[in-house]
């Protein structure tokens, strides 16, 4: 009988290790059907933690094995509390070259967590208040103007702000 009651008190012990986060500021997902659309904007509200310390930023995607391609555009729109915004445009590599797809999991969904803010240098809130961003995604086929009416194969997008180490 102690055997077992140690076994239980060791896994839970190691459940309760694993799933902390101490890290994680703000985390949240949309949906997208497993279709995203080109106009549709997927946004993001979250208060600034404080304007002292450093965070990283992250936009999380969830795909499938129908995402057809071996990269990722997105236009994001972070626009602060009194009225500043920045615009920009990123590229994500979402396939090794044998085209087998990258990100963790071990089912059909794939997680991906890229590097939105923070990377490169130093991401601290300017201001205090409440934040907006919007992420859109730029895909469009070789040869092409208009961009892919539906992106398929992503089931959601997320964002994700982290305490920096």
């Amino acid at each position: 009988m102690p055997r077992i009651s140690n076994a239980v008190l060791l896994v839970t012990l190691l459940v309760v290790c694993f799933s902390c986060d101490n890290k994680q500021v703000f985390d949240a997902y949309q949906s997208t059907d497993k279709r995203w659309h080109k106009d549709s904007i997927i946004q993001f509200q979250f208060q600034a933690p404080d304007t002292l310390n450093s965070y990283n930023l992250f936009v999380n995607l969830r795909n499938t094995h129908e995402y057809p391609y071996n990269n990722l555009y997105l236009i994001t729109t972070l626009t602060f509390p009194h009225g500043k915004t920045i615009r920009d445009t990123l590229e994500y590599r979402m396939a090794a070259p044998n085209g087998e797809l990258l990100g963790s999991g071990f089912s059909d969904i794939k997680e991906n967590k890229l590097w939105y803010k923070g990377h490169m240098e130093s991401f601290v809130f300017e201001e205090s208040g409440d934040y907006t961003l919007g992420i859109q995604h730029a895909m469009r086929k070789n040869g092409s103007v208009d961009g892919d009416l539906f992106l398929e194969g992503v089931t959601d997008v997320g964002f994700r702000i982290e305490q920096k180490d």
